[in-house]
């Protein structure tokens, strides 16, 4: 690979990087109790640690790896 095609590899792989940290999720307001996914109870520690949050752990880890 040459170095103009290796630098523009790095300048989209950077815009892509940036475009991933944009579109994440961010939480705010009144987490809920029962995750939107499973109906599973959200343990209490994570509804204080990530306000506003809507799924349990293995749910939101499942819908980062489809949406992500």
């Amino acid at each position: 690979m040459d170095e103009r095609a290796f630098e523009l590899a790095q300048e989209r792989e950077e815009t892509e990087r940036q475009a991933a940290i944009e579109a994440r999720v961010r939480y705010t307001g009144e987490s809920r109790e029962i995750c939107i996914d499973c109906e599973d109870p959200i343990p209490e520690g994570r509804r204080q640690a990530i306000p506003g949050v809507e799924r349990c752990t293995d749910c939101e880890s499942i819908w980062e790896a489809r949406h992500g």
